[in-house]
C-alpha cells in the first residue's frame, strides 16, 4: 500500500513557475514508476510526465516539453514536478500516481493516486 500526498499548487500568473511535490508513504517508493497527470472538469485525466523507477527514463506530454521537469528523490520518498513558463491552459488539478509496470501514459497504468492539488494560471 502506498499513500501519496501532493502539495505546491496555487495561483500564478502566466509565465510564472510552480513546483509540485508528491510525498509517498512506505518503504517501496523506489520500486514505482511515478507519474503526474492533470484533469479539468468534464475531461479525462491527462498524462503530463513520468519518471521510471531508477530515474533513467523520463517522459513528457508534448504540451509541456521544455517547460516542465519531473524528478524524484528516493531517499525522501518524493517526486517533484517543476513547472516553468506556465500558461492558462495548464490550469487543472494535478495528481501524482504510483505504478508497477503498467502503462506509463494512461491513468489505468497506475495503482495509487494522491488527492490532487489545484494549479490555476491567470492570463
Amino acid at each position: 500500500q502506498v499513500q501519496l500526498v501532493e502539495s505546491g499548487g496555487g495561483l500564478v500568473q502566466a509565465g510564472g513557475s510552480l513546483r509540485l511535490s508528491c510525498a509517498a508513504s512506505g518503504r517501496t517508493f523506489s520500486s514505482y514508476t511515478m507519474g503526474w497527470f492533470r484533469q479539468v472538469p468534464g475531461k479525462e485525466r491527462e498524462f503530463v510526465a513520468a519518471i521510471s523507477r531508477n530515474g533513467g527514463v523520463l517522459n513528457y506530454a508534448d504540451s509541456v516539453k521544455g517547460r516542465f521537469t519531473i524528478f524524484r528523490d528516493d531517499a525522501n520518498n518524493t517526486v517533484y514536478l517543476q513547472m516553468n513558463s506556465l500558461k492558462p491552459e495548464d490550469t487543472a488539478i494535478y495528481y501524482c500516481g504510483a505504478g508497477l509496470g503498467g502503462s506509463t501514459f494512461r491513468s489505468y497504468g497506475y495503482n495509487y493516486w494522491g488527492q490532487g492539488t489545484q494549479v490555476t494560471v491567470s492570463s
